[in-house]
């Protein structure tokens, strides 16, 4: 389940290195390309519901390998797209199906390990599904560079089908259902019906609400970096070309990959608080954004630019703790629809804030650029004050 979120990442970041590639092969512009990318989010985040509930009453390996294999298809049709409305339409597939991976994921878990021990996994996942996002940087740019950006959907697609095929032999929800023991007591399920489960997620205040700000804003304001505009942003306003800036991007997610396990386990053993990990890591990440915006126009060496980004992905990835929170504040039985219900909010955030960036960088001027960050920036104070308001405990 870990590789396929390998993968995850790994579509959801690609349209950064792609976006010349792509406006070449269909003569299309870059707010085209900005659709593109933020149509796999608001698939993504269409099926954040849905992936809760199928979690909760179908089952993890059923739900995940079900949509894994509709990926599958999507990365094909893309591949053999005629027209840029087919990749979009692919692109919508492949969102559709990975959105069904993460909720799936956590539900297994929180069966499989303790309680203890959730935040820190929690980050290891996310570790590897930004090993993916790193793949799409400065490998990808090579890969299509040598075959092309079609022959690369093609391999996703067959690397997808395999991994599906592999879940469903050798994944199971809980130990149970192999003849093992639970790892810890579990708790009574409550029988809570889908209505009465989300009301009480979206009515629950304080206990969800200031954790779907921060990520809205957090995330949103990193896909809108990461994945789409930071590298049309050294394009146009460096000259660099796609291979540099691919290289440069890579960083991004070289930072994550430290990031997301160290503030889990921080959380989980050192501090052993989630909300100060969190509001440590907004306060830093909204700095980062700062450093950005004035790096903008004046800082031109790469390896400057490597180091910024090294530390920019660092902070991004302390929002790992909150999964542990929501997960935390309801029953069991509601673990699948509350972490679902939450994870629309970065995906609702990625899909926005990339179409915002589009039609604010109308001539790809340095001015554009720096309004974008500035915008981004605001967001994050606003991330920063949620995470001043929310509370360590349910």
């Amino acid at each position: 389940m870990a590789l396929t979120y390998f993968l995850v990442y790994f579509h959801r970041v690609s349209p950064a290195v792609l976006a010349t590639d792509l406006q070449e092969s269909f003569g299309v512009g870059l707010t085209a390309v900005a659709i593109l990318s933020s149509a796999y989010f608001y698939a993504y985040m269409v099926m954040q519901l849905p992936c809760g509930v199928l979690t909760d009453r179908w089952g993890p390996r059923r739900t995940v390998c079900t949509f894994t294999a509709l990926s599958a298809l999507g990365a094909f049709v893309t591949a053999l797209a005629g027209s840029f409305e087919m990749v979009v339409a692919g692109r919508v597939m492949i969102g559709l199906g990975v959105a069904m991976v993460y909720v799936p994921t956590l539900k297994v878990l929180s069966s499989w390990f303790r309680k203890d021990e959730f935040s820190t996994l929690t980050g290891v996942l996310l570790m590897v599904g930004n090993v993916g996002g790193l793949a799409a940087a400065g490998p990808l740019a090579a890969m299509s560079d040598y075959a092309g950006w079609r022959q690369v959907f093609l391999a996703l697609g067959v690397l997808t089908a395999v991994l599906t095929w592999l879940m469903w032999l050798l994944v199971r929800d809980r130990p149970q259902d192999v003849g093992l023991p639970a790892v810890e007591e579990v708790e009574k399920e409550e029988n809570i019906p889908l209505i009465s489960s989300l009301r009480r997620t979206f009515g629950s205040g304080m206990k969800f609400w200031p954790f779907a700000v921060i990520f809205f804003f957090m995330y949103g304001s990193l896909m809108a970096y990461q994945g789409l505009m930071g590298g049309p942003f050294f394009r146009d306003v460096l000259g660099w070309d796609k291979a540099e800036y691919g290289f440069s991007l890579t960083f991004v997610g070289l930072g994550m990959i430290a990031g997301c396990p160290v503030s889990g386990y921080i959380s989980d053993r050192v501090l052993r608080s989630r909300r100060r990990v969190v509001l440590f890591g907004t306060a830093a990440f909204t700095l980062m954004w700062g450093m950005i915006w004035l790096a903008s126009g004046r800082l031109t060496d790469q390896a400057a630019y490597a180091a910024l980004h090294f530390v920019f992905g660092f902070f991004a990835g302390w929002y790992v703790p909150i999964y542990g929170q929501v997960k935390d504040a309801f029953p069991r039985s509601m673990t699948g629809t509350a972490i679902a219900s939450l994870n629309i909010f970065p995906f609702a955030g990625g899909a926005v804030l990339q179409m915002v960036a589009g039609l604010m960088i109308a001539e790809g001027s340095l001015a554009d650029y720096r309004s974008v960050w500035l915008l981004m920036m605001a967001g994050m104070a606003i991330a920063t004050l949620a995470a001043l308001l929310s509370k360590e405990r349910p």
